[in-house]
């Protein structure tokens, strides 16, 4: 997969008016699917939201998920390894924070992270970025097959242009400026290395779960989309 060929925006035939109404019933949906996945505490389900910095994984989770019971829910925001975690393997944090059955965990970023970081700053070696992958790959099929979590995984896409009004947005807007980081604007200035480590791992074979690529110049059909595949999957696994 490139992602160079892959559209940031919605099909030509998607009307927004009509799509804003039908994400309103799939999020009323999800808020039932939710009651009966906690209510039977069978299956649990991992949610992963990746993208560039302004791709809108904070806005899918408060779009997206704010019909939600908080005691079904809860959201992890991922961010450099701190002085303790640092001292363990990379993935140990990430165990900690995986759901038990009837709960919905949702990452906000991943252990994918420790792929895409040194990929995109040379900071390991070919060895080990592809000794890493086979551990998520270990790790996710462990959760999905003994802990009997449904993984989700979204990319969320957005043009390198969209990033770049988006941060400038940030900066100008009083409401959205502490939003703004100055790493903000290291992903435009490394931005085809951010597109070549995320190709990546979208292209690594023999995941248990395959990405969602989420076309996410538009954040109401950004939003339409996590949401309409969320609960086809969560219809499969509770009805």
């Amino acid at each position: 997969m490139n992602l160079k060929d892959v559209n940031t925006l919605p099909s030509a035939d998607k009307n927004k008016e009509e799509v804003l109404l039908k994400t309103a019933e799939y999020l009323k949906d999800l808020s039932k699917l939710q009651e009966k996945l906690y209510a039977k505490k069978e299956r649990s389900v991992l949610i992963l939201l990746q993208g560039v910095d302004t791709a809108g994984k904070d806005g899918t989770i408060k779009h997206v998920f704010a019909g939600l019971n908080p005691l079904g829910c809860s959201v992890k925001a991922w961010t450099k390894p701190n002085s303790e975690e640092i001292q363990y393997d990379f993935l140990w944090r990430i165990h900690k924070y995986v759901p038990s059955k009837g709960m919905i965990y949702i990452h906000n970023r991943s252990h994918y992270e420790d792929v895409i970081m040194p990929l995109v700053h040379g900071t390991l070696p070919e060895k080990r970025i592809k000794e890493r992958m086979e551990s998520i790959r270990n790790f996710e099929r462990h959760l999905s097959r003994e802990n009997n979590t449904l993984i989700l995984k979204f990319f969320l896409h957005i043009s390198k242009t969209e990033q770049k009004e988006r941060i400038e947005e940030r900066i100008k807007d009083p409401d959205k400026k502490w939003k703004y980081d100055p790493s903000d604007e290291v992903t435009q200035e490394h931005w085809e290395e951010y597109r070549s480590a995320y190709e990546t791992i979208l292209n690594e074979k023999d995941q248990e779960k395959e990405w969602n690529l989420i076309p996410s110049d538009k954040k109401w059909y950004r939003n339409y989309k996590v949401a309409k595949i969320i609960c086809t999957e969560l219809d499969k696994i509770v009805s």
